[in-house]
């Protein structure tokens, strides 16, 4: 099973959402919109590789036209509609359509039409060229240890533990530790930060026990898993209920801190962390910059067929003086503004030159107890509203996030 493969569902009604869920417990990214003008603006933004036309209600030939009218659709195309609609799927399929499902079908049959779909001629995933493999990029002392220590423990079947900031690669040297662990089963990513602790329970013993081979379960930002799930995912690996998958936790606060704040178990932690890969933050190993700057260029230049950007020598060093707090993946995306723009943005050189932060959204007159409400609200209304979730990335209590913002003025 590819699971690296991105769906665009494109339908309006409920049971686009319910193969949505389907879905994406098997495939990297999984996306809706609600009609084909709609795909097209986000297929301009995201890349897929497989579009999935839900119950369409136009007959094949007027759908083809539409497609063929949005630049950047992906080329495999299956249609999903119910048995009375046969005519439409024989349409499709002579019309060169990949594939076309009738209901009632199973999930695995989705699944295996999707992968099959998706093949060897499928796009690359957005970031990655053809035929290339996720690096870790870099020449500094600290880069060329953890590229050593990754191969070291790639094949050892033991948990490991990756420790850095946001934007530091932590998920990137998941993947390569699976990549070079010559398992056969999936790499799956469940962020316990993005995922309600009622789904994410099921989401953990799901992928434990599913996959007829052994592969690499990561759990995201691990400091975020509530305590009763830390006592079950505790009884999971002492009973070796993981079907025998390598359990890769990452995490930005230290865990230990946060186990003296009674915050985390600390046997789970001494079952984490056996292995320990410690990312550092991009301001500490600024020679890397000019590396990693050619690196996204030569990426995303051959991703989107545009020339390549030079920087001038002055943006270079004003870039090396940069603290970067959003690390490299803050780096990534200014290559990619400055590529598409086809120069350095100019309020992108003046938030980053000499290591000056951009202008805040907030009156500078504020209190530093103002900012932080500010920060809160925002971060709440990031979650939708989901205070609980809220509190989980801001890494602070329910009650807490209650408090600061009741006496902020907001409920």
């Amino acid at each position: 099973m590819s699971h690296s493969t991105s769906i665009l569902l494109v339908g309006d009604g409920p049971e686009t959402s319910r193969l949505r869920r389907r879905l994406a417990r098997h495939f990297l990214a999984v996306e809706c919109a609600r009609s084909i003008e709609e795909a097209g603006a986000l297929a301009l933004r995201c890349r897929f590789h497989l579009l999935l036309l839900v119950d369409p209600p136009e007959p094949w030939q007027a759908l083809q036209q539409a497609l063929g009218e949005r630049d950047g659709l992906p080329p495999q195309t299956i249609v999903i509609a119910d048995a009375s609609r046969a005519a439409l799927a024989v349409d499709a399929l002579r019309g060169g359509a990949s594939d076309a499902l009738l209901r009632p079908f199973a999930t695995g049959e989705l699944v295996a039409a999707v992968v099959a779909a998706s093949g060897e001629s499928a796009p690359p995933p957005r970031g990655r060229i053809p035929g290339s493999a996720p690096a870790l990029v870099g020449e500094s002392a600290p880069m060329r240890a953890i590229r050593t220590l990754v191969e070291r423990i790639a094949a050892a079947d033991v948990p490991v533990l990756v420790e850095g900031d946001a934007g530091t690669g932590r998920k990137l040297v998941a993947r390569l530790l699976h990549d070079r662990s010559g398992r056969a089963g999936p790499f799956v990513v469940l962020d316990c930060a993005a995922t309600a602790p009622g789904r994410l329970a099921g989401e953990v013993a799901r992928h434990m026990r599913e996959s007829a081979a052994p592969g690499t379960l990561c759990l995201h930002e691990i400091h975020a898993l509530p305590l009763q799930l830390q006592a079950e995912m505790l009884r999971n690996m002492d009973a070796r209920a993981t079907g025998s998958h390598r359990i890769v936790a990452s995490t930005r606060p230290n865990l230990a801190e946060l186990v003296s704040r009674q915050r985390f178990r600390e046997d789970l932690l001494h079952r984490l962390n056996v292995m320990r890969v410690g990312l550092p933050p991009l301001r500490e190993r600024r020679e890397d910059i000019p590396l990693l700057i050619a690196h996204f260029l030569d990426r995303l230049s051959a991703e989107a067929g545009l020339s390549r950007v030079e920087f001038q020598s002055a943006e270079i060093e004003a870039i090396e003086r940069y603290d970067w707090p959003g690390n490299v993946r803050e780096l990534r995306d200014t290559v990619e503004q400055t590529l598409l723009r086809g120069r350095l943005p100019a309020d992108a050189l003046t938030g980053k030159a000499g290591g000056r932060a951009v202008t805040p959204d907030y009156p500078l007159d504020w209190t530093l107890e103002q900012v932080k409400r500010h920060h809160m609200a925002c971060v709440l209304d990031a979650c939708d509203g989901n205070k609980s979730a809220a509190a989980r990335r801001l890494d602070i209590s329910r009650k807490t996030l209650d408090r600061k913002l009741g006496a902020f003025g907001r409920e």
